[in-house]
């Protein structure tokens, strides 16, 4: 058992990272949490599968794949950026019940598998990964909590009133503190520090509720999957440099310069297309006769419906469409 406490709020917490016991083995909170996660994910894909053209079967399938392989990833992903810690005992690579999970891997490896299995089955890439987009940062969302059990993934110090501290998190400050300013973080030990993982569960959050939003919208296949990459690119590149345990390639922060790539390089292929888009629709005979055409005018529409509705409020209330 530890006592997580919030000084600045005057809360305390009892956690233990244990659930239970079965027949001798501890089952850990962290797994259950990833496990919960994930189950809640896939539940709302097969609920909104045939909406967006896919059967229920289809999302099961490729879960089954792209799970394993997402572990796999993800701990090949730590590995590779912590290799000092297995370089003289490689057998605790395995050893995952200590920690150890890297969600850009899990990420990267999903994508793959997800890529792979629309290419085998004739279904289109992109519309497959709009159509999974946003189960993502719903699954980390929750996902993070686990690190909040676990008491990892905190930030630097802060003075902000809900700052944590645990006897936990002072004591693995304590045993690296030397290694921490060898990375150039200063940090004390008996000071609250930033729950970065509480960071990054909100903003997956706001990601989630955004891109459903933004997925019932009709627009050029892929800007979904996209705008993900974009927002969990700028949310976790601001996240990470709070944290102390990032994993480094030379003085770089990995997933950090990986989030600033990604954000940047999906957002210039997000405005690149939309231009394209734009252009595509001009040069056709009749605006509405293509795709593009069709989703640029409705577009134009809402824009054109706009001004009327903050100029009559009563035509406003009698029918504005939602946000789906």
């Amino acid at each position: 058992m530890s006592t997580i406490e919030f000084p600045g709020l005057g809360l305390k917490l009892t956690v233990s990272r244990v659930a239970l016991e079965i027949f001798g083995v501890e089952i850990y909170w962290y797994g259950i949490i990833i496990a919960v996660a994930l189950i809640t994910a896939v539940l709302l894909g097969i609920r909104d599968s045939r909406k967006f053209g896919f059967e229920p079967d289809t999302v099961i399938d490729l879960v089954l794949f792209a799970t394993p392989v997402a572990i796999v990833c993800s701990r090949l992903y730590y590995v590779i950026f912590a290799w000092e810690s297995f370089r003289d005992n490689p057998l605790e690579i395995f050893n995952t019940r200590r920690g150890g999970l890297a969600i850009y891997g899990a990420v990267i490896g999903a994508v793959t598998v997800a890529y792979i299995f629309a290419r085998k089955r004739k279904i289109s890439v992109l519309r497959l990964f709009d159509f999974g987009a946003p189960y993502l940062p719903l699954g980390q969302a929750i996902g993070r909590w686990g690190n909040f059990i676990n008491q990892e993934a905190y930030g630097v110090n802060t003075r902000l009133p809900w700052g944590m501290t645990s006897d936990t998190i002072k004591r693995d400050l304590l045993n690296n503190i030397d290694v921490l300013k060898a990375k150039g973080i200063d940090i004390d030990p008996n000071l609250p520090v930033h729950p970065t993982f509480l960071y990054e569960s909100l903003w997956n959050i706001g990601v989630f509720l955004l891109l459903m939003w933004y997925r019932n919208r009709r627009k050029p296949e892929g800007e979904v999957f996209f705008l993900y990459m974009i927002l969990y690119g700028i949310g976790r590149f601001w996240i990470e440099g709070l944290r102390t345990d990032s994993l480094l390639l030379g003085n770089m922060r990995v997933s950090q310069v990986l989030a600033l790539v990604f954000a940047v390089v999906f957002g210039v292929v997000f405005y690149v297309r939309r231009r394209k888009a734009a252009q595509a629709a001009l040069e056709e005979t009749g605006i509405g006769s293509s795709e593009y055409g069709a989703i640029l005018q409705h577009i134009k529409e809402e824009e054109e419906d706009s001004p009327k509705a903050e100029a009559s409020p009563d035509q406003a209330d009698k029918g504005t469409d939602g946000p789906g």
